[in-house]
């Protein structure tokens, strides 16, 4: 890239100097012709790695056929999808939106509308937790409440209580007549790649129910397979009222989806919310196969087994590198927490051919296509390895 040439974007990303011109499975090629191991994934986003054929030949259908009409008529392929969705997770009712942060949003006003619905209207506050990440929007980041985020955008909107994460004692001694929901990330991403406790998780589940609030769960980054279950909460023994999910659910192409009990979503009714572009199509089509393969036979099964593989690979090189503080994570959503800049590894990762996406607490998230082998994951750790002895010299 041509660092002298004029941008007419908001420089918002600061700077940068690769450019991709194609990518197929775990791999990109740049514009330079150099081979990258493709282990950010987008952010989490492509779970079927790139041009997948299946999506492709999708898409290329869809796309001769009908891109948009909105959401002022029926569509029958919306609704066999949502129903695909609700089928295979608590949810009974689904909401299309085109990304994470619009799914937070509607998850946000569920829970508003739900009490208003029963006249709790003193129940407006919704507990968050240290790390979370919610995405860019007022109410994302109010809920977060992460300087780093959000300092120069203040004020913020009220109605968030930000306490610890994973300290049920905290919850017990925080929930009150005036609170809502809780909200959460069962792993915590931008946070530092953090799991929640299952029975932490439980735990939240029942003293929801004995207080008469939601739980919602953002599941944006760990859903759609990330964990090797469809959704996260599925390792733990409880569901939500309410779950947001995004990235992985087309795998690259814009997608989210909010979804709820009928019990939760009792508020909202004609006019409370809506979507020009959410459920399009050209989304619908390529979210519908992204879930079929997903929940095809042995899929899921092979993302655990991959996560398992890797945790392993991972744990052998912490115990052989100092700079290593620690592997943290779930699924095909790891971490490593450094000693050292982890912006700094990640460019050196980077150079030696391995893309990652660093996350706070110092930490450098993996996060592979859901289709990666053994062989992929045997070369990341041949990368990691020789930028961790570079690094060393």
């Amino acid at each position: 890239m041509n660092k002298n040439v004029q941008s007419y974007i908001m420089p918002t990303y600061g700077e940068r100097n690769i450019e991709f011109k194609e990518g197929k499975g775990s791999y990109l090629l740049s514009t330079d012709n150099k081979k990258y191991l493709d282990f950010g994934s987008g952010i989490a986003v492509n779970s079927l790695g790139h041009c997948h054929p299946v999506l492709v030949k999708a898409l290329k259908k869809q796309a001769s056929r009908l891109w948009h009409t909105s959401n002022l008529y029926y569509s029958t392929q919306q609704e066999e999808y949502a129903k695909i969705l609700c089928q295979n997770s608590f949810a009974e009712k689904v909401f299309f939106t085109n990304s994470g942060a619009e799914a937070i949003e509607t998850g946000l006003k569920v829970i508003r509308s739900f009490h208003h619905h029963h006249k709790n209207f003193d129940k407006k506050n919704i507990i968050t937790f240290d790390g979370a990440f919610h995405g860019r929007t007022f109410a994302a980041m109010s809920a977060q409440q992460n300087k780093k985020y959000s300092e120069m955008f203040e004020p913020l909107l009220s109605g968030f209580v930000k306490i610890p994460f994973n300290d049920f004692e905290i919850i017990k001694k925080t929930i009150d007549e005036n609170t809502s929901a809780v909200m959460l990330e069962p792993i915590q991403g931008e946070g530092g790649i953090i799991p929640a406790s299952l029975k932490f998780l439980e735990k939240i589940r029942k003293i929801c129910d004995e207080a008469g609030v939601l739980f919602f769960l953002d599941e944006v980054q760990c859903g759609f397979g990330r964990s090797g279950k469809l959704f996260s909460y599925e390792w733990a023994n409880f569901e939500p009222d309410v779950l947001a999910t995004a990235k992985g659910i087309a795998s690259g192409f814009p997608l989210g989806a909010c979804l709820s009990t009928n019990e939760a979503c009792v508020g909202m009714i004609k006019g409370t919310h809506g979507s020009t572009y959410g459920g399009n199509p050209l989304a619908i089509s390529i979210g519908r196969e992204v879930i079929k393969i997903i929940l095809g036979n042995g899929f899921l099964t092979e993302v655990d087994k991959m996560a398992r593989y890797f945790w392993n690979k991972l744990k052998e090189t912490e115990g052989n590198y100092d700079e290593i503080i620690e592997i943290r994570g779930a699924g095909l959503l790891l971490g490593i927490k450094v000693k050292s800049n982890n912006i700094e590894i990640n460019k050196l990762l980077t150079k030696n051919g391995l893309l990652c996406v660093p996350a706070s607490d110092n930490v450098i998230r993996l996060a592979p296509p859901l289709i990666v082998t053994e062989f992929e994951i045997d070369e990341a750790i041949q990368i990691i390895k020789k930028t961790l002895n570079e690094k060393n010299d």
